[in-house]
C-alpha cells in the first residue's frame, strides 16, 4: 500500500509583515536613504516587503550610534547586567519561536520543520549561552582582564539568517562590544523582526544596529573608520575582498567563508544511519550549507550497495512548500543562485560524471531543484573542487584509509568531514588527519553553542561558538 502525506500547511497568520521597513539605529526603525528593494518568497517569487538601502550617510550613523552606546552605556555596565538583557532577549525568542519560524521559511524557502526544530531553537541557546558567559569573561582563559573591542560590523548570509546573526551578536554583546550586523539582501526580515525584539527586551539605543542593503551597504561597513572589528560570514571570494580591505588597519578580522565537505563512508559504517547522514548532510536547507557534506567518499567494496540504498531514500524526499510541515527540501533562496546550481550541474554532466535526480514534481512557480547526485565523479571534475551550494552530492570511492584522507584533503577548503565508521580508532586517526575545523564522526551537522566553528585554508580564519567564539571580541 502506498501511503501519502496530507499537506499539513503552517499559517502565515501567526507574522505581520509590513509592507516596508526602515533601517534600525540607535533603537528606532528610520527611514534609509538609499533606494529601496523588495524582498521576495523564493518559494511563489511573490514580493513579501520594501526593504530600505542603507547608504554611506546611513552606515556612519549606524556607527556612530553604536559608538555613543558602547563609550556610555554597553561598555562600562558590568557583565551581569549585560547578562540581564541576552537573557531577555532569549527569553523573548522561545516567546516568538512560531512567529521567527514562519517567517524565515517565508523569506529564505527553507523547510519550516527545519526552522521550527533546528533554526530558532539554536537561535535562543546561542543568546542563553552567551549569557552565561558575560559575566565570566576573566575566566574564559583569555587573561584576567579582558575588555571589549567597541563596534563590531557585522555581514552574514542568506543561508541561515537568523542563526548567524545570533553566532554574531551574541558574543559580541556579551563581551561587552556593540553591534552594527548587515544582513543578506535576500533575507533581511527576521533581522528585523530580531530589531523589535531588542526594543521589546529594553536593550540600550544603539547597542545593536541593523542597516539593510546589498553589498554595496556591506562594503560601507566594512570600510567604515569607526569599526573596531569585522565578522564576516559568506563566500570565500566576498572574504578575500574584505581581508584586503581589512589588511593594514587596526581592525580584526574573522572570516568564516565556503567549503566543500567530505562524508567518508567506511565499508563497516552503519548504513541506514549513515544514508540518513549523507542525506541530512547535502540535502538539509537546500544544500545551501558551507559545511555540507558535498563530496560523498565511499569505500569501494560498498559503493554500489550504498548508492542503491542512498536513491532509494532520496526518491522518498519531499520537495514543495516550505511552509508544509511535511516538506523535506524547500525552495532555493534566489533566482541566481538556482542559475549557478544548473550551470554547474551541467558543467558536471558536460564533464563526463552520471547525473541522477530524485523523482519529483517540482512546483511551477518559485526556484527549485531536485536533489541530484552524480557518479563516476573524478579529483578533477570542477563539480568536485567548485562549492554548488545547493542539494547536489559528488560521489567519488576510494580503497583505503589514506586515499580517503588524501582525497578529502585535496581541496583548497577546510571547514568540515563526516568519518562512518564502526571503529573508534579509525575514527580519531583520521579525525587527526583531515584538514578540517570540524570532524563529525557518525553524524553530521550537529551543532551546539558551546562548541567552535570554523575552518582552515580558504574556509576561513577565526572560531564562532563556545568559549573561543568570546577571543574574536576580547581585547587581551
Amino acid at each position: 500500500m502506498d501511503f501519502q502525506y496530507a499537506p499539513a500547511p503552517e499559517s502565515r497568520s501567526v507574522v505581520d509583515i509590513r509592507s516596508s521597513y526602515g533601517l534600525f539605529i540607535n533603537g528606532e526603525f528610520v527611514d534609509g536613504r538609499g533606494e529601496s528593494f523588495k524582498s521576495v518568497n523564493p518559494a511563489t517569487e511573490e514580493a513579501l516587503a520594501d526593504i530600505a538601502a542603507a547608504d554611506a550617510a546611513d552606515v556612519d550613523d549606524a556607527v556612530r550610534a553604536a559608538r555613543r552606546a558602547f563609550d556610555t552605556v554597553w561598555g562600562p555596565m558590568p557583565g551581569r547586567e549585560r547578562a540581564k538583557y541576552l537573557f531577555r532577549i532569549a527569553r523573548i525568542i522561545q516567546e516568538r519561536a512560531r512567529e521567527l519560524a514562519v517567517l524565515e521559511s517565508l523569506d529564505n524557502g527553507k523547510p519550516i520543520r527545519e526552522s521550527r526544530d533546528v533554526d530558532v531553537p539554536l537561535v535562543a541557546a546561542h543568546f542563553f549561552y552567551y549569557a552565561g558567559w558575560a559575566d565570566k569573561l576573566p575566566y574564559a582563559g583569555f587573561g584576567p582582564d579582558p575588555r571589549p573591542l567597541g563596534v563590531a560590523g557585522q555581514v552574514i548570509p542568506w543561508n541561515f539568517p537568523l542563526l548567524m546573526l545570533a553566532w554574531k551578536i551574541a558574543p559580541a554583546l556579551a563581551a561587552g562590544n556593540t553591534v552594527v550586523l548587515k544582513p543578506a539582501e535576500t533575507t533581511p526580515l527576521t533581522a528585523l523582526l530580531f530589531a523589535e525584539i531588542c526594543q521589546q527586551a529594553q536593550l540600550p539605543p544603539g547597542v545593536v544596529n541593523i542597516v539593510t542593503g546589498a553589498g554595496d551597504t556591506g562594503r560601507l561597513l566594512v570600510g567604515h573608520d569607526g569599526i573596531d572589528k569585522v565578522a564576516f560570514t559568506g563566500s570565500t571570494e566576498v572574504g578575500r575582498a574584505i581581508a584586503r580591505a581589512v589588511a593594514g588597519t587596526r581592525k580584526r578580522l574573522t572570516l568564516e567563508l565556503g567549503g566543500k565537505a567530505a562524508n567518508i563512508v567506511f565499508d563497516d559504517a552503519p548504513f541506514d544511519q549513515a544514508v540518513e547522514g549523507v542525506v541530512n548532510g547535502i540535502f538539509f536547507n537546500q544544500g545551501h550549507v558551507c559545511c555540507a557534506g558535498s563530496r560523498l567518499l565511499l569505500q569501494e567494496s560498498v559503493a554500489e550497495e550504498f548508492l542503491e540504498a542512498l536513491k532509494r531514500r532520496m526518491a522518498q524526499l519531499r520537495v514543495g512548500d516550505p511552509l508544509d510541515k511535511n516538506t523535506d527540501v524547500g525552495a532555493i533562496n534566489s533566482a541566481e543562485q538556482l542559475a549557478r546550481i544548473r550551470q554547474l550541474s551541467q558543467v558536471g554532466e558536460d564533464e563526463g560524471a552520471a547525473r541522477w535526480s530524485a523523482p519529483c514534481e517540482l512546483p511551477a512557480r518559485g526556484f527549485w531543484f531536485a536533489p541530484t547526485i552524480f557518479t563516476g565523479v573524478t579529483q578533477a571534475h570542477r563539480i568536485a573542487r567548485e562549492e554548488i551550494f545547493g542539494p547536489v552530492l559528488s560521489v567519488l570511492t576510494f580503497r583505503t584509509p589514506d586515499e580517503a584522507v588524501e582525497k578529502a584533503n585535496n581541496t583548497p577548503y577546510g571547514l568540515s568531514a563526516g568519518v562512518w565508521t564502526e571503529k573508534g580508532s579509525r575514527i580519531l586517526h583520521l579525525a587527526d588527519r583531515l584538514r578540517a575545523g570540524v570532524v563529525w564522526a557518525n553524524t553530521f551537522n550537529k551543532f551546539d553553542p558551546t562548541s567552535p566553528f570554523g575552518g582552515y585554508k580558504e574556509s576561513g580564519y577565526g572560531r564562532e561558538g563556545g568559549r573561543h567564539g568570546l577571543e574574536a571580541y576580547l581585547e587581551h
